[in-house]
């Protein structure tokens, strides 16, 4: 299949979100070889006025990555052992962005950046262009679930009960 372009990424978080579902992430390692996973669970962080999504404090030198035009990589660091894997969408100056919640059997955001051996060399990085990881043209999935946004608490009521988490039903 053919890697995903720059028009996919820059469409906005929530559709994207919806979009990689089933999509194939492969992460080529540094002796060459490829492993390749099945996106099966996403959330969208959309733009400053979203409460949840690290860009609502403003442009900061951890966020700087999220302004730029869909189809990067925004990794950060939490709890002092995770890694967690987003990709940029949308247009350059609105920050945005989708988690990557799940892969194939592997569920939850920290362990996915386990498996992948993200890190802090990621950030930044182009999907369009990258040799390490990119994501590939699948059949859309369509049979999906919603849910309310994982770990956010602090963003309020109305933000954190945003049906923005999506996850593909399991027979996928």
């Amino acid at each position: 299949m053919s890697r995903l372009n720059n028009s996919f990424f820059t469409q906005d978080a929530v559709t994207v979100a919806q979009k990689l579902l089933g999509k194939t992430l492969v992460r080529t390692w540094d002796d060459g070889s490829e492993s390749r996973y099945r996106i099966t669970e996403t959330e969208a962080y959309l733009g400053e006025e979203d409460l949840a999504c690290h860009a609502s404090k403003g442009r900061t030198a951890r966020t700087e990555i999220m302004y730029a035009e869909g189809g990067h990589i925004y990794v950060y660091f939490i709890y002092g052992m995770y890694w967690m894997l987003n990709f940029v969408t949308g247009d350059a100056g609105h920050p945005q962005a989708v988690l990557i919640r799940g892969i194939d059997h592997i569920i939850g955001s920290g362990k996915v950046g386990r498996e992948l051996k993200i890190n802090k060399s990621f950030y930044g990085e182009s999907l369009l262009t990258s040799k390490r990881i990119r994501i590939e043209d699948a059949p859309e999935t369509t049979d999906f679930e919603t849910a309310p946004r994982v770990g956010i608490d602090y963003a309020g009521e109305e933000w954190k009960n945003k049906p923005w988490r999506f996850i593909a039903k399991k027979n996928m």
